[in-house]
């Protein structure tokens, strides 16, 4: 019985308080033609719908922030944006993070080990430090590093990686490395 009240209010008293209140409306105009107020309102459909004039393509931003981001700071790495992304997909990393924790470790490259082409501090300990024949070598040795002594054994978070990557560390490596993800996310890179 309510559905049927409803439906009854619904279909017959709001097209008469429609058609009410624009009879009120004739009346109360100051304007001078007659204007037969209708209880029926109707929408204007375009002739035509929306066509596309054009073509559009996408494309990975990505590779772009990173090169405009190590360009800003001069890095030594700015042609390997490409590598970097193409990499970190590969391994299934976060795109950001080799760029970040290379400017945590080294200023992206510039301060590294003399033709180290080694921005990650990876494998730079006491002992020795490690030496890569180029940037492509670097960039795959540690992403894969990162990969297997980090992320497969739950390592995930800046935090998380720290504790392993660089246990001394009282916090500031992962509050850096988090910061670059972010200027990275955010598009600083101007």
């Amino acid at each position: 019985m309510k559905k049927f009240l409803l439906i009854f209010l619904f279909f017959i008293v709001v097209p008469i308080n429609l058609a009410t209140s624009l009879s009120l409306l004739d009346k109360n105009s100051s304007s001078q033609s007659a204007v037969q107020a209708s209880p029926q309102l109707y929408a204007a459909l375009p002739q035509t719908i929306g066509k596309v004039l054009g073509t559009f393509e996408t494309d990975d931003a990505r590779p772009i922030i990173i090169k405009k981001y190590l360009e800003k700071y001069q890095s030594p790495m700015a042609p390997y944006a490409d590598l970097i992304v193409e990499t970190s997909d590969k391994y299934g990393l976060d795109w950001r993070l080799l760029v970040a924790i290379a400017q945590q470790e080294s200023n992206l490259g510039k301060k590294a080990p003399s033709n180290s082409y080694n921005a990650w501090g990876w494998g730079i300990h006491s002992r020795g430090t490690l030496l890569f024949s180029g940037w492509e070598q670097g960039i795959e040795t540690v992403a894969k590093g990162i990969k297997e002594k980090y992320i497969d054994k739950g390592y995930t978070t800046p935090e998380e990686i720290m504790s392993k990557y660089t246990p001394l560390s009282s916090g500031s490596w992962a509050f850096g490395v988090n910061q670059f993800i972010q200027e990275l996310e955010t598009g600083q890179v101007e």
